[in-house]
């Protein structure tokens, strides 16, 4: 990563660093980037796949298969800032999340396969 990119990350993406690095509140990195975030990229893909757009689908699929393991580590490490009990409770929703996600997107994206094939 070259002096540009680096400098940009740091003008523009203070907050996910943050969130990155565990310094922000559970509660806000959960409820934002992992409720909200999560829910807009979900949301991408049903209208793409009302609409019968297969590249918008596949844009949105790659999006969040690039975005879960970010909002993952970013919730696993931001749970240390929490009370034990909600850190815990949030730490085993992250092993869930994970698990669903995965097969969610494996499943989508079989089905995104099959109907490319089919043309």
């Amino acid at each position: 990563m070259g002096p540009t990119s680096a400098l940009f990350i740091e003008r523009h993406l203070v907050p996910e660093l943050k969130a990155w690095r565990g310094e922000m509140s559970l509660a806000g990195v959960f409820w934002v980037y992992g409720i909200f975030v999560s829910a807009e990229l979900a949301m991408l893909h049903v209208i793409a796949l009302y609409l019968d757009q297969l590249w918008v689908q596949q844009a949105a699929i790659l999006a969040f298969a690039l975005y879960t393991p970010w909002i993952l580590v970013a919730i696993w490490r931001c749970a240390g800032n929490a009370a034990p009990f909600w850190a815990t409770m949030v730490r085993w929703l992250n092993v869930a999340w994970a698990l669903n996600t995965a097969f969610i997107l494996l499943f989508l994206q079989f089905d995104l396969l099959l109907r490319y094939a089919q043309g």
